[in-house]
């Protein structure tokens, strides 16, 4: 199981001038607004609180980073799908994400997406940059307790579908604990991948 009890906070970057030494692994979470994702960090974590969740769509302005362990880290995107940011601070996030992409430390990305909703145009764009920089990704189908077990179970089919040969898809739930283990497994997986530096 991975819990990783000194995991803190480390920075929070506006441009990729700012982001911490390209060395050591690192994992990405993205998502649209709303979905779940900070939820989902702190559950798959079991750390309360680290990932700031909220009611307001895109409160996640910056990549913030978050050291997991010495050379072990996360990286929390910006929400997307929401029009409550400026044109001109959306604009600021292509080149933000952009200069992610280019980080030899990343080895994967999370795509929260959730479950009642599926895979949406902004997910869309979100994968065609994570192919274009050849970005392993696994993609949860969170909130899957407000559904039905049959709705479900055709929720993770359709993504499935949609999906094959872009990403992994499992359901998930932080109410629940859905696919927590999968989706920890997944973490540990690309964070001990050999790092760099």
């Amino acid at each position: 199981m991975s819990l990783y009890p000194s995991a803190d906070f480390l920075t929070s970057a506006a441009n990729s001038r700012q982001f911490p030494a390209d060395t050591g692994t690192e994992v990405a979470f993205a998502g649209r607004s709303n979905a779940g994702k900070s939820s989902a960090i702190n559950a798959i974590l079991a750390r309360r609180g680290l990932a700031r969740s909220s009611k307001t769509p895109g409160r996640t302005r910056l990549l913030n980073f978050f050291q997991l362990t010495e050379g072990r880290r996360i990286v929390d995107l910006p929400g997307y799908g929401y029009a409550t940011a400026s044109a001109a601070e959306r604009a600021t996030w292509a080149p933000m994400i952009d200069g992610l992409a280019s980080r030899e430390s990343l080895r994967g990305l999370f795509v929260v997406i959730d479950s009642r909703r599926g895979v949406m145009e902004g997910d869309w764009g979100l994968l065609e940059w994570a192919e274009a920089a050849q970005l392993p990704v696994h993609v949860l189908l969170s909130k899957s307790d407000k559904l039905k077990r049959a709705e479900a179970r055709q929720a993770l089919k359709a993504a499935e579908t949609a999906l094959r040969g872009r990403a992994v898809v499992q359901l998930f739930s932080v109410e629940d604990g859905t696919g927590l283990e999968q989706a920890r497994a997944a973490l540990d997986t690309w964070l001990a991948a050999p790092a760099n530096g």
